[in-house]
């Protein structure tokens, strides 16, 4: 038998499957961000019918790295750029994720051939590395053309190991390709999930020892296949995705759709992909995760700020806002401690203010973080110890104390809770899972709060429906939009903005086409738009089945919601196979000179033959041993070109660059029975 498990912002979900891939068991459990061992011991608890002793393999996914990125929190990460400039670290996002005195620009990187372009200062390496090291987490280190050749970022990673316990990560490792602002985002946002994955593959190792099931563990990349554990924790930001591609592989599976939108709803996120003969398309350059994009091979997947658990808010533009940030519903706050429903009559029937709803909680220990936190702070945090606390009552006792909790949310160690499209939904019986009574009181406060402090809607006082049907609406809406942005994002025909921007037309022209055919009358519209005729939009995630029908209703397009369509991540992690993919460049500078370009120094030939046939032994070398690292059983190895050429009129067809890639496909090795600990 194989255990699927998939940790998510709201849900841990885990799932039995036997050798013919039939579910035998599913179970559901809250993620419990702050220990996450208890949310995993529940979900296995909770396939008790079943037997555990005869698991050959487990596989995890995880959406908590994705949730990381487009909330904007993660951990403070030191990055290391020997021979770029400031332009470039502007141009690559890196000051809006950050703190700018924890980059560190430094002499040296290399040319697009692999020359050396400026030495490297090893001096202001090891003041840049002694300076940092007790206020980061992780290193990320990307050199300027490190692509073309990695020596400095391989001396920078040396000397981050001889002088912090901290781990390290290079450019180089993740991505081959040039676009060097990307490189270095890419980099440091992969340091800055190390933590959060090696907290979750501890604590699912530590809940499988506990329970006696002794298999290979595996993690779902965000490409769809697995790597053992030991790979994800040096390189986690392949796993990315890694929640959004096992989702997708699910709903395939459960589906039987070879042509299909696959929309996968958690509580942080909404994740679309378009899937072809029952494969989805794979890239680096199609991905895009809130505003960023990571170079980083994956399923071509759009992922939004949009999710059961996203706050709903005033928005200056346009009114109501929902997303991208994630707070803890009042329907589950209440369901997981009663008296909070209390705290929340004693708002009705006071004043309404700006921090109506508000109740903080602990939500993650941050070793890194909290050795950085004042005396408020600390104080802050064992505050939060017992139970949520109302911020309203803070504030009129210790306004010191607010502010610190405040500081805790805006690190990610704190989260605040909030009127959101799963207390919608409890209010119009959608839902019933968690505290109804809450969810209309939460109704109630979200709409008075709307109305005196911000001037916004006219619904009635004791209405819970009205406001609750229109952020039902808004939520529909906005997932409409979204398979039409991500509609135009297929094409890669357009940047982020311009999308945007065409969606909302198409997204007006669509629905009053749709409302036409749906009256059977002419509108007089020279346009009639359709979207996705041959394309059924399959649903998966917990949520799927309460805001997709309205939406794909919306739009005119067939929705398929599969059974267990609510843990198609945690079914989709065990149906994987390991694949690695290595990448070698041979480039001509100079007419008659080749150069290999991989993970070594450059080597040189003068004849292209010879460069072709070196650069394959070493992606298969490269690809064999990274398979076999990655806990491939045996390993089937293609290898593929991709030439550039053109056409000059004095010497005719000009090689200008070659491409090979290696790729290593396995089944994951169950044979090697490893002992899963939490050491």
């Amino acid at each position: 038998m194989k255990l699927g498990i998939d940790t998510g912002g709201t849900y841990t979900d885990a799932v039995l499957v036997d050798s013919a891939n039939r579910i035998l068991a599913t179970s559901k459990s809250l993620t419990t961000r702050h220990d996450l061992t208890r949310g995993i011991s529940d979900a296995l608890d909770g396939l008790s019918q079943a037997d555990l002793s005869g698991i050959a393999l487990v596989a995890l996914s995880t959406t908590l790295s994705t949730n990381s990125v487009v909330e904007g929190k993660g951990s403070p990460v030191g990055v290391l750029l020997p021979g770029y400039r400031q332009q470039q670290v502007v141009k690559s996002g890196l000051l809006d994720v950050f703190d700018k005195d924890l980059i560190a620009l430094l002499p040296g990187g290399h040319d697009a051939v692999g020359r050396q372009r400026q030495p490297l200062d090893e001096s202001l390496v090891r003041e840049a590395i002694e300076r940092q090291t007790s206020r980061v987490s992780a290193f990320a280190v990307s050199s300027m053309f490190g692509v073309r050749n990695p020596a400095h970022e391989i001396r920078v990673r040396e000397l981050v190991t001889e002088l912090s316990s901290k781990p390290v990560t290079c450019g180089h490792e993740l991505a081959s390709d040039l676009d060097a602002p990307r490189r270095a985002l890419t980099v440091a946002l992969n340091a800055r999930m190390i933590p959060i994955i090696h907290e979750l593959i501890l604590a699912v190792r530590q809940i499988l020892a506990e329970k006696q099931i002794d298999a290979p563990l595996m993690m779902v990349k965000g490409n769809g296949s697995l790597i053992n554990t030991e790979t994800a924790m040096k390189q986690p930001v392949g796993t990315v995705l890694s929640g959004p591609a096992a989702s997708i592989v699910g709903a395939c599976a459960l589906s039987g759709a070879g042509n299909a939108i696959i929309a996968d709803m958690g509580g942080t996120t909404t994740d679309i992909a378009f899937v072809h003969d029952g494969q989805p398309e794979l890239g680096s350059d199609g991905v895009r995760i809130g505003d960023w994009r990571p170079m980083v091979e994956a399923v071509r997947v759009i992922s939004i700020g949009l999710g059961g658990d996203s706050e709903v808010r005033f928005n200056a533009r346009d009114g109501i806002g929902i997303g991208p940030r994630r707070v803890v519903p009042l329907s589950l706050l209440a369901h997981l401690y009663p008296e909070v429903t209390e705290g929340l009559q004693r708002q009705l029937e006071g004043s309404p203010g700006r921090r109506n709803n508000r109740f903080a909680m602990r939500l993650e220990y941050n070793e890194v973080l909290m050795a950085k936190c004042s005396a408020e702070e600390w104080r802050a945090w064992e505050m939060l110890s017992d139970q949520p606390v109302e911020l309203d009552d803070v504030v009129e006792r210790d306004r010191e104390a607010a502010r610190a909790i405040a500081r805790l949310q805006r690190k990610g160690m704190a989260i605040y809770s909030g009127f959101t499209p799963s207390d919608a939904a409890h209010v119009l019986q959608l839902s019933d899972h968690w505290c109804p009574q809450a969810a209309r009181l939460a109704a109630l406060v979200w709409a008075r709060q709307m109305r005196h402090v911000y001037g916004l809607g006219r619904w009635q006082e004791g209405d819970a429906e009205t406001p609750s049907r229109h952020v039902f609406e808004q939520v529909s809406q906005q997932i409409s939009r979204a398979l039409i942005e991500a509609g135009l994002h297929q094409h890669r025909s357009l940047d982020a903005a311009r999308s945007r921007d065409l969606t909302g037309l198409l997204a007006e022209l669509i629905f009053e086409s749709e409302n036409a055919a749906r009256q059977q009358h002419a509108d007089g519209s020279l346009f009639h738009l359709k979207f996705a005729a041959d394309y059924p939009v399959v649903g998966a995630g917990a949520p799927a089945g309460t805001f997709f029908p309205d939406a794909t209703d919306h739009l005119g397009v067939e929705l398929i919601l599969p059974s267990s369509a609510e843990v198609a991540n945690a079914y989709g992690a065990v149906m994987g196979s390991v694949v690695q993919r290595a990448h070698v460049l041979v480039t001509q500078p100079l007419h008659g000179q080749f150069v290999v370009h991989s993970d070594r120094e450059p080597i040189h030939f003068g004849s292209l033959d010879d460069a072709v046939a070196t650069a394959e032994a070493i992606a298969r070398e490269k690809v064999l041993m990274m398979a076999r690292q990655a806990g491939a059983e045996s390993a089937q190895i293609r290898l593929s070109h991709q030439d550039n050429h053109v056409r000059h009129d004095v010497d005719g067809d000009l090689f200008l660059e070659a491409r090979i890639t290696a790729t290593a496909t396995g089944r994951p090795d169950i044979r090697q029975m490893v002992t899963n600990t939490s050491s």
